[in-house]
């Protein structure tokens, strides 16, 4: 996998132990739409290393549907980049169209045929004209991550598929952008818990990813949302300010994923404003679920009371900028354990990078820290071994790569990031109310276990 992610600056800049797969891995966004079908317009084994980066070693995700070793694919080969590939694409789609039985077909092209410069739009063209519902997304590797590949296929599935709108807005109807599919680990899990919360407090949610989805049927209704609602620090911004271009749709930003009672409170509170929607709904599900968090808060308060000489008390986040702020924030401002090192391996742009650091200086009252941009595995795992977590266990939340340092420095590893090939994962989320529970859980039954 490291060798479909180098550096463009010049000399032998290529990653080591990388923390995200290529463009082309926007592919899976389409995989998370129910009804969703990819077609894979490059070479063989691209989509085969996105699965086993994203899916398979990500928690043993598992994929659904076309995913997986199921992607229809070009596999393109030297002769079609001499002689081009457009005829064996045509095939492909036709094969594709008479094999599944889908409501959406993203033709994503990588490397080869954007270099090669295949017009791969004419021949779609040509399929949706027919009435088959087939866009096509340029996610060719050298255009970034698998983060900027997502933002890219949404894109093409919202002006070639969704189309023009100046109808009514439906008030209280919400497009949700949230985590990125099968890349953030808990995606499945941290969806539900969202979705639950939203639909409490007296939203109807377009949940276009994921289990809950009804599929394109909400993709076709997106125009008719009240706002876009955007929880991450900088991943879909760029979906969120081309429906604002495009329909004159408004979106509210909100950067950190809420974890526990307070954030949770807060962002429930944030929400219901800027919407102007009824207060009393919300104010009585906060109340609900206040009490039940600190109800089990109080019982483990028992546990850490009688422990606390042998709990972590440093800690260090080796992750996506958006796994990395919100469990930053919630270990530091309602755990009181001390951030030592914060590393964001995701490549966010430029233009979001200072506000990320703003995020991460108001933690919490008096807390704060200076993180550090590191895509490069090898260099992450050398600033942990560096890191002085004291005289305590330290815990380090990350991915499989940190492993070997975890060993050496006797700590605490849980596995938030891709690749995560320790842990499985089924129906798991760290946000919400619940969500920080299950968090905590795992945190100190992982203490208990290593003594």
């Amino acid at each position: 996998m490291a060798e479909r992610n180098l550096k463009v600056t010049g000399g032998n800049n290529t990653i080591v132990h990388p923390h995200y797969a290529c463009a082309i891995g926007g592919a899976y966004s389409a995989v998370a739409i129910k009804g969703g079908v990819p077609i894979a317009n490059c070479g063989p084994g691209c989509m085969y290393k996105q699965y086993f980066f994203m899916g398979f070693e990500n928690g043993f995700q598992g994929s659904t549907g076309a995913g997986g070793g199921n992607v229809p694919s070009a596999n393109v080969g030297e002769s079609d980049i001499v002689f081009g590939g457009m005829k064996k694409l045509d095939d492909l789609i036709k094969a594709t169209l008479a094999i599944y039985d889908a409501d959406l077909f993203v033709v994503a092209t990588g490397c080869t045929g954007e270099l090669v410069g295949d017009d791969v739009g004419s021949v779609v063209k040509k399929y949706r004209e027919a009435g088959y519902p087939v866009v096509y997304a340029d996610t060719g590797g050298f255009k970034g991550s698998n983060l900027i590949g997502h933002e890219i296929v949404v894109k093409a599935i919202i002006d070639q598929f969704v189309g023009d709108y100046d109808g009514k807005r439906q008030k209280g109807l919400v497009n949700l952008w949230f985590e990125t599919p099968y890349f953030n680990t808990n995606w499945r899990g941290d969806y539900i818990e969202i979705v639950r919360i939203l639909r409490a407090i007296g939203f109807k949610v377009n949940v276009l990813f994921g289990p809950q989805s009804e599929g394109v049927s909400e993709w076709r209704d997106i125009p008719k949302a009240q706002f876009n609602l955007i929880i991450s620090p900088w991943a879909g911004i760029e979906i969120v300010r081309h429906l604002e271009k495009k329909y004159n749709q408004p979106y509210l930003h909100i950067p950190v994923i809420p974890i526990g009672e307070e954030a949770t409170s807060a962002f429930i509170r944030e929400l219901v404003k800027y919407a102007e929607i009824d207060e009393e709904e919300s104010e009585k599900f906060i109340k609900e679920e206040a009490e039940l968090y600190y109800y089990f808060l109080d019982s483990f308060s028992h546990f850490f009371a009688e422990y606390w000489y042998g709990l972590p008390s440093r800690f260090a986040v080796v992750g996506d900028s958006a796994y990395t702020l919100a469990y930053t924030k919630f270990l530091a401002d309602q755990v009181g354990l001390i951030p030592v090192k914060q590393i964001i391996t995701d490549n966010p742009p430029e233009q979001f990078r200072e506000e990320i650091r703003e995020e991460f200086r108001k933690l919490s009252e008096g807390v704060s820290v200076e993180i550090e941009f590191m895509e490069d595995g090898y260099l992450a795992e050398k600033a942990l071994a560096e890191t002085d977590f004291g005289s305590g266990v330290p815990l380090i939340l990350g991915s499989t790569w940190e492993s070997d340092v975890a060993r050496e420095k006797n700590a605490l590893l849980l596995e938030i990031d891709p690749p995560s090939s320790e842990t499985v994962v089924l129906n798991r989320s760290h946000i919400g109310y619940r969500g920080a529970l299950q968090l905590l859980e795992r945190i100190y039954t992982a203490t208990v276990g290593s003594k």
